[in-house]
């Protein structure tokens, strides 16, 4: 009864604190045969306007038969129902469990006829219910599948990464409407030398159903959409995301073209998916691609970052990116000037991130070794991702439930420290991100230079005991989180110094420079870059011209 409390509990407050808002999500898939060091990879970025970035806990735990387990929807904090229990769950971190079973999600909505909730189980709860359940990637999507058969579904379109160490699966799910109770829904599996990823958008084209090896489905996936008058013709046309999630101009250009930053740079082809983005026809862009190289973690991590970069799509090449060149623009993504509607890029890397990670599966460790959650909070742009593995029995402090929240400001807490910082570079982007890249490149050197190192370790005390080797993770885990908050301070400390008031204080040999006397040299007056002021003089005329 008391590990049954403290689970509950530990589910409420999760879900209160930190509601998944994620209409904004964007993940990336590694197949084993395309990465580097032949781990299965997939990453996620929480986007959302009120998610406050921290990192989730759930113990292991036996449970009494006839127990129920309360789902409170995390979108909204609403209790609603039970479902029963099974006798043993998993320990969960984050988006990753104790098997390397990780699962993480973008929401895309889809038909609005279907998003009547007939059931209990919605998203969120799916993602993390199944982690406790679930030993691998099939599992979990049977697990998902049977719960929302049995419970019903409570949420709009979604689609799923669903990862193990040996394979990873796309899974892309909406409900039956009002009068129908349950999902249809398609899982596909990635081949293992490919890439793949999702932002947002239904991408499951035609179901190659006589594949049971690679593909799953519920059994009337085509036969709703008939009904609904949403498809004619033969099974092998049917498209899910035709049918469920027909693309728009927010699709293409918000949501595809995440995926595509992402492929691009894996292949020379993808150019030609431009006018697709555009909202000017053509194929659409196929669920995966074979890369023309290998994948590494540090790959994913920085495609997480992406701002278009030498793409059409570049957010740093118009006025809107200012003086400073800054890839960001605040919301919301439209806007009007003379009757006309306009749009701001929306890239993979974004302001309202509340946490984000790269998920590292591998196979040829054990468990306890094997699963690392790569684990970063706010803009993927501007956070450190740290190594957090799945057997640790603490969360650091700095990533911990409580540790302040959007209300309430911790100088402890790494998503405040990481917006702290963020926000000061939104503002002067060009300059300082340029301090900033250093300190987090090393910060994450260090850290993949340190893997191979501690996971030998691990790997000895795990023979020892292992209660030795989870203590040793759990402390490498929380002292290199930690640590990299306390730089990330002091990062900002000196952001805040050197560029005050609009300046650039002088330095020397790593310190600010004084005037020999104890007091600041007098600092540089950097102004703008002649294109901005070639701007003001445009708009102005002679209004500020010295005659």
């Amino acid at each position: 009864m008391k590990k049954k409390l403290f689970l509950r509990l530990a589910f409420m407050l999760s879900a209160f604190v930190a509601p998944l808002n994620s209409w904004a999500c964007t993940d990336f898939i590694v197949g084993k045969k395309a990465s580097t060091d032949g781990s299965v990879i997939i990453s996620y970025a929480a986007d959302s306007h009120t998610l406050y970035g921290e990192l989730f806990y759930w113990p292991a735990a036996k449970w009494a038969k006839g127990t129920m387990h309360q789902i409170i929807e995390w979108d909204s904090n609403k209790p609603l129902g039970f479902i029963s229990q099974p006798g043993q769950t998993y320990q969960v971190v984050g988006n990753m469990n104790e098997y390397q079973v990780a699962i993480t999600e973008s929401t895309w909505g889809g038909r609005p006829e279907l998003e009547a909730a007939n059931g209990i189980m919605d998203y969120g709860s799916l993602i993390y219910v199944a982690l406790q359940r679930s030993k691998t990637a099939r599992e979990a999507i049977k697990v998902m599948t049977d719960l929302v058969r049995e419970y019903g579904y409570a949420s709009s379109g979604e689609s799923f990464s669903i990862a193990d160490k040996n394979e990873v699966w796309i899974m892309e799910l909406i409900g039956k409407g009002a009068k129908k109770k349950g999902a249809v829904w398609v899982a596909i599996r990635i081949p293992d030398n490919a890439i793949s990823g999702h932002a947002n958008q239904a991408r499951i084209q035609q179901i190659p159903f006589g594949d049971k090896e690679n593909c799953m489905y519920e059994p009337d996936v085509v036969n709703l959409a008939r009904e609904m008058g949403w498809f004619k013709g033969k099974d092998k046309d049917f498209s899910f995301q035709a049918a469920y999630n027909p693309y728009d101009a927010g699709g293409l250009r918000g949501c595809e073209a995440r995926v595509w930053s992402f492929f691009r740079k894996y292949s020379k082809d993808m150019d030609k998916y431009i006018p697709f983005l555009q909202n000017k026809g053509g194929e659409p862009m196929p669920l995966y691609i074979i890369p023309d190289r290998k994948v590494s973690v540090a790959d994913v991590r920085n495609a997480m970052r992406d701002h278009f970069e030498g793409t059409p799509f570049c957010m740093t090449n118009d006025p809107g990116a200012g003086p400073y060149k800054v890839p960001y623009r605040w919301r919301p993504m439209s806007y009007k000037v003379d009757g006309a509607e306009y749009v701001n890029e929306r890239a993979v890397a974004t302001q309202q991130t509340g946490f984000v990670l790269v998920a590292q599966l591998r196979s040829w460790l054990p468990d306890e070794v094997g699963g690392v959650l790569w684990f970063g909070v706010d803009d993927a742009d501007m956070t450190v991702f740290t190594p957090t593995y799945g057997c640790i029995n603490r969360v650091p402090e700095c990533y911990r439930v409580g540790n302040g929240d959007l209300m309430h400001f911790s100088w402890t807490s790494a998503f405040w420290i990481h917006n702290w910082v963020a926000n000061m570079a939104y503002a002067r982007y060009e300059p300082m991100i340029a301090d900033i890249r250093p300190v987090q490149t090393s910060l994450e050197t260090m850290y993949d230079q340190q893997q191979a190192m501690v996971d030998q370790e691990a790997l000895r005390l795990l023979k020892e005991d292992p209660a030795k080797a989870r203590a040793f993770l759990t402390d490498y885990t929380v002292n290199t989180a930690d640590n990299s908050v306390a730089r990330w301070k002091r990062l900002g400390e000196y952001l805040l110094v050197k560029y005050m008031d609009g300046n650039l204080k002088k330095e020397e040999n790593g310190q600010f420079k004084t005037n020999g006397y104890g007091f600041s040299a007098m600092p540089n007056f950097p102004g703008y870059d002649q294109a901005f002021y070639e701007n003001i003089v445009r708009a102005t005329g002679d209004r500020l011209r010295v005659k």
